[in-house]
């Protein structure tokens, strides 16, 4: 049992993964930050100084009364309260990590088409020839290059 578990630990599969989960979380705390500290504060100030992080709703006030001003007073005095702003800055975080998985699985893509792409049609009779050829095996046309 010992040397099967060795066998699948140490699969090229279980290792990318591996290393695929720890490189997502730096990936994350990198676009944490980036909203956190770069994207939202300016939108705050275009908004008139709203701190997102701040934007909450209190559904029961805590052992102390409120008003809160910042949601650390409201969790301090255990409120209870709806984080909205909180909620905001994990989608802008979202849409950022989706966008930039978006672009690595295109560009990902794109080099595996460029590197399967081995043979193509001749234009005239349809046949599979290499990429490279110049001219057709079984029609014999000289082909168009480009």
């Amino acid at each position: 049992m010992l040397k099967e578990f060795k066998e699948f630990a140490m699969k090229g599969n279980v290792v990318d993964m591996a290393v695929g989960i720890i490189i997502g979380a730096a990936f994350g705390a990198i676009v944490k930050s980036l909203v956190d500290d770069i994207i939202m504060p300016p939108i705050g100030l275009l908004l008139g100084n709203v701190d997102f992080s701040d934007l909450f709703l209190v559904i029961k006030e805590g052992s102390v009364a409120g008003p809160y001003f910042t949601l650390a007073q409201a969790k301090a005095a255990a409120a209870v309260t709806l984080n909205y702003g909180q909620f905001i800055n994990v989608v802008v975080s979202f849409l950022i990590v989706a966008f930039a998985v978006f672009l690595l699985v295109k560009g990902i893509n794109k080099f595996r088409k460029a590197a399967e792409a081995k043979t193509k049609d001749c234009p005239y009779c349809l046949s599979q020839i290499p990429v490279k050829a110049v001219r057709c095996g079984h029609c014999t046309s000289d082909l168009p290059q480009g």
